[in-house]
C-alpha cells in the first residue's frame, strides 16, 4: 500500500512517524510531500519529495505513475488551494482521501475575539475595535501582507522566513519559529507596547500561547476563520485517527497494512 501524505505540519510529520514506528511493514511505502515554501522544513522520517505537482492534474497523473492507494491531506488549514487540487486529483485518480485537519481554537471567558473572514477583512477590522490601536501583532504567515500594506499602524510581524513586500510602511520583521511559551509572549506584547493580536485560526497548540497573552493584557484578537473542507472529503482531528483510517482503507482495498 502506497500512501502519499500532503504537508509540512506537525500532524504530516507525527502521522508519517507514526506509520513508520513498530513492527516494520513491508507492504506500506509512505511518502510525504512539501510544497517547499519553507526555506529549511522540519523534514518527516521516511520518504520524503518537495515542490509542487502542476495543479490537480499533475498530481492526479503523479497518483497514477506511482500507484498511489490513499492520500491524506496533512496540509496547513489554510492552504485551500492545495486541499482542493487534491480533492480534484484524488477523484480523478480514484484515490482515497483523508483530510487531517487538527481542531480550531475555541474563545474562552476573558477573550475579546473579532472573527473575520479574510485577511482584507482583519486589515478593516483595525478601524472597528473601538479603542486606540498603532501597534499591531501580526501573526498571520509571511504571505498576504499587502492586505495590510496601506495601513498606518505600526507592525510586529513574526514569521518563519522572511516576509515579502508590498508590507506595511512600519514593520519591524520577526523571524521565529514555534513551539512558543505563554512567558515569551508575555513578554513580547509587554516590550513592544502590542495594542492588537492578528492571526489565523490555525489552530496549532504550540501557537496558541499568543491568545492566552492577549487575553492577559487585555488587548482584542482579530482571528481570521479558516476555509472549510472541500465538500465530500473526509476528516480526522489527529494522526492517530488518520492511520486509523488507512488501516480500514487498506483492507477494504483489498490489501492490509499489516501484510
Amino acid at each position: 500500500m502506497h500512501v502519499l501524505i500532503l504537508g509540512g505540519t506537525t500532524e504530516a510529520r507525527s502521522l508519517a512517524g507514526l506509520l513508520h514506528s513498530g513492527p516494520p511493514r513491508p507492504g506500506l511505502r509512505v511518502t510525504s510531500s512539501l510544497a517547499g515554501r519553507v526555506a529549511v522544513p522540519r523534514l518527516p522520517v521516511g520518504e520524503v519529495r518537495i515542490g509542487g505537482f502542476g495543479g490537480a492534474d499533475g498530481l492526479a497523473a503523479w497518483l497514477r505513475e506511482h500507484a498511489v492507494d490513499a492520500v491524506i491531506d496533512a496540509t496547513h488549514p489554510f492552504a485551500e488551494r492545495i486541499s482542493f487540487n487534491a480533492a480534484r486529483a484524488a477523484a480523478t485518480a480514484h484515490v482515497p482521501l483523508l483530510a487531517l485537519r487538527r481542531p480550531g481554537w475555541v474563545p474562552v471567558e476573558g477573550d475579546d475575539w473579532h472573527e473575520v473572514a479574510s485577511l482584507d477583512e482583519a486589515a478593516a477590522a483595525l478601524d472597528r475595535l473601538g479603542g486606540p490601536v498603532d501597534r499591531v501583532f501580526l501573526t498571520t504567515g509571511r504571505m498576504g501582507l499587502a492586505a495590510f500594506a496601506g495601513r498606518p499602524e505600526w507592525f510586529l510581524v513574526r514569521s518563519v522566513d522572511a516576509p515579502e513586500p508590498p508590507m506595511p510602511a512600519r514593520t519591524e520583521v520577526l523571524l521565529d519559529r514555534g513551539p512558543f511559551t505563554l512567558e515569551g509572549e508575555r513578554e513580547l506584547i509587554a516590550r513592544h507596547r502590542l495594542d492588537v493580536l492578528v492571526t489565523k485560526d490555525s489552530g496549532a497548540a504550540a501557537t496558541a500561547p499568543k491568545l492566552a497573552a492577549a487575553r492577559e493584557a487585555g488587548i482584542p484578537v482579530v482571528i481570521v476563520r479558516r476555509p472549510p473542507v472541500p465538500e465530500g472529503v473526509p476528516t480526522a482531528a489527529t494522526p492517530r485517527e488518520a492511520a486509523d483510517w488507512l488501516r480500514a482503507t487498506g483492507t477494504a482495498g483489498g490489501r492490509s497494512m499489516e501484510e
